[in-house]
């Protein structure tokens, strides 16, 4: 003779007969089904980052009425005003040149400051770690910091310049044309370089040996192995960091609006900076989004340009 027993899950999901109807719980709600599992994952993202885009597209096809302020629908609108608005390409070109050169300098920078610290010596773990302070300090914190050096009476970076006459006292360099975008970035290349460095050193750390020692044998020097099997085993980890950093930069606002809120003039507007003056500024909310949708539309197009040409995998 056999005992059976039930098991603990039919037990949970049912009532005894002698108690009234006999009920069972749905297989999905049960923890044997992936959906309890994934529903939090998949509700986050649906909350936060679907109904954001799916709100912003149906915006940008109202027309905000002057008089009323109430959206009417009007999908052809916005996006007319879009294509045919000066500021928005001129905002399209800083971006665009921000992106380029912040990432191109953070590359090299981060590239060869992780050259410098592969090494197991003593002291180097603690230089590697002190390398990533920059990045816990929020991105409007370093922009209010980099405000104040910049100042023309007693910023530190200001004076030391106009001391060594590499800058005009009459052309502070947030409120000149030409040297504003320039002073932005620096903020930005101080913080996310050590980023760069991580990525670069973890890169670095995961080559084999087997290949540096073989070239060694051949009489390479430090260079000739730089070029012929760092560069080319790094390829792969260089392209994905250059397109994490590359979407960061293209959304860049922070630095943008603490430092110089898109001045002197539209010299440092952004896409982002410019649809956040119009939502907070002028309050016409679908044209804002419009814009927003936009740079959306470029740093996808962009990105996959970058994927095609540079053959990314994930």
């Amino acid at each position: 003779m056999t005992d059976t027993m039930a098991s603990p899950s039919e037990n949970s999901r049912s009532k005894t007969r002698g108690e009234g109807k006999f009920w069972t719980m749905p297989r999905w709600l049960t923890s044997e089904h992936s959906f309890p599992w994934i529903f939090p994952a998949t509700a986050t993202l649906i909350v936060f980052g679907l109904y954001p885009i799916i709100y912003s597209v149906w915006l940008s096809l109202n027309r905000r009425h002057p008089v009323t302020r109430e959206n009417e629908w009007n999908p052809a609108w916005n996006w007319s005003r879009v294509f045919a608005d000066e500021r928005v390409w001129d905002a399209i070109s800083v971006t665009y040149m921000y992106t380029f050169v912040a990432i191109t300098i953070q590359l090299a920078l981060g590239l060869g400051i992780a050259l410098l610290l592969d090494s197991d010596r003593k002291g180097f773990g603690l230089m590697r770690a002190l390398m990533t302070l920059p990045l816990v300090v929020p991105p409007a914190v370093t922009g209010m910091m980099f405000l104040l050096m910049y100042n023309n009476s007693f910023g530190v970076i200001s004076r030391t310049l106009q001391s060594i006459g590499l800058l005009d006292p009459a052309k502070p360099l947030l409120s000149s044309h030409e040297t504003a975008l320039w002073a932005v970035m620096v903020a930005d290349i101080w913080q996310w370089t050590p980023f760069m460095v991580l990525i670069m050193m973890a890169g670095l750390r995961a080559l084999p040996k087997d290949p540096f020692e073989a070239a060694a044998i051949d009489g390479a020097n430090a260079l000739q192995a730089f070029r012929r099997l760092t560069l080319p085993m790094l390829s792969k980890i260089i392209a994905i960091a250059v397109l994490i950093r590359g979407i960061d930069l293209f959304r860049v606002y922070d630095y943008v609006k603490v430092m110089t809120d898109s001045g002197p003039g539209t010299a440092t507007e952004t896409l982002t900076a410019y649809s956040g003056t119009i939502y907070f500024k002028s309050a016409n909310f679908p044209y804002a989004s419009a814009v927003a949708i936009l740079t959306l539309v470029l740093v996808i197009i962009t990105a996959n340009i970058f994927i095609k040409v540079f053959k990314v995998r994930f």
